[in-house]
């Protein structure tokens, strides 16, 4: 962020106007004229800028800083070095989130890769296809019959639309990304290189006949405001739909497999992998590299932490973690009791040189 070379430069702005914008209190007015050029992380920031602090993990990078000013809240303020210039907030990095996006709008969803407007004279759309105006569709890009696409969508570079797929408005769908046999709404953000409405993993096993592939009839169900990350793929359902809820975030590289239904407003880390078949509620959070059995529910609300692998159904407000996932207190508790095990083994004479 210090040097935001792809991005539009922000503008040159005096302390007293940041403490308006992020609603902070500026604790010494004197400084109340010095210009902010842009924002960086304490350990890379310069006179000219505006860092955050709100976790003693990087106590020693505060106190290091040469940062210009400093967003941070009233129990860490007495931690700033005497030359920065103190902005009060109850909330740092929510502010700070706050007048990033302010600046650095541009960067909150791609652009045109090339500039376009309209449609590149390189793509092929069929003729039934209908796009309202002020889509983008860049270089490369194929959509096919009765495709309908909502205005103010940008299609990137190379993108593959299957027959009959319907994208809302203001969406955004990454480079060489694959879809169909999906409904997607307004506002979703595809980042490239996802492949979306593919059919899921089905088949009748070691039959007299070999493996059996099952047809996969359903479809892809993306809501309003969903974010799918790069090179995610999300696996058509094969008698149901497989269907991702309203304002639902997901990071790349996750697997989602057929008949899956997610719920509203979930976040999913990186490298998960979600069998066939789950339900998944509202407001439920996964880490990275979750990975959980087909035919499970995960209630509402619930949290998984990264790299536990899960074979029960987790009840709504749950906290889960481990491989096999258990609930995160009993999971702790007998993380300690296998340690106090090897330790009181070490300690015991009758086991020295059996390593």
């Amino acid at each position: 962020m210090a040097q935001p070379t792809f991005f539009t430069k922000p503008p040159a702005t005096a302390l007293a106007d940041i403490a308006t914008l992020t609603k902070a209190q500026l604790v010494d007015p004197t400084r109340a004229g010095h210009v902010i050029t842009g924002l960086a992380s304490l350990d890379e920031a310069g006179p000219m800028h505006l860092a955050f602090f709100d976790n003693l993990k990087y106590v020693d990078q505060l106190r290091a800083t040469k940062a210009g000013a400093c967003l941070v809240s009233p129990r860490f303020e007495a931690q700033v070095p005497a030359h920065v210039a103190v902005l009060r907030v109850a909330q740092p990095f929510r502010a700070f989130v706050g007048i990033a996006r302010q600046w650095h709008g541009d960067a909150l969803r791609p652009q045109s890769w090339f500039g376009n407007e309209g449609i590149a004279p390189s793509a092929i759309i069929d003729p039934s296809a209908r796009l309202e105006d002020d889509v983008v569709v860049e270089p490369l890009t194929v959509i096919g019959p009765d495709v309908e696409i909502g205005s103010g969508t940008v299609i990137g570079a190379g993108v593959v639309i299957g027959p009959g797929v319907k994208i809302g408005r203001d969406c955004n769908v990454g480079a060489r990304t694959a879809i169909q046999c999906a409904l997607i709404g307004n506002d979703v953000l595809i980042h490239p290189g996802c492949s979306i409405g593919q059919d899921g993993y089905g088949f009748i096993f070691f039959g007299p006949e070999g493996h059996l592939k099952v047809p996969q009839t359903g479809r892809v169900l993306i809501q309003n405001n969903v974010e799918v990350g790069a090179g995610t793929t999300i696996d058509r359902g094969s008698l149901r739909d497989t269907v991702i809820g309203e304002g639902t975030k997901i990071d790349n590289q996750v697997q989602i497999g057929h008949n899956v239904t997610i719920g509203r407003n979930c976040l999913l880390a990186a490298q998960i992998g979600l069998a066939g078949s789950l339900t998944i509620g509202d407001n439920v959070a996964l880490g990275a590299k979750v990975g959980i059995n087909n035919h499970l529910k995960i209630g509402d609300g619930a949290q998984v932490t990264a790299m536990s692998g899960v074979k029960d159904d987790i009840p709504p407000n749950g906290r889960w973690g481990g491989f096999f996932a258990k609930p995160t207190k009993q999971w702790f508790k007998e993380i300690i009791a296998v340690e106090r095990l090897v330790r009181d083994s070490k300690a015991d004479p009758k086991d020295e040189g059996r390593e």
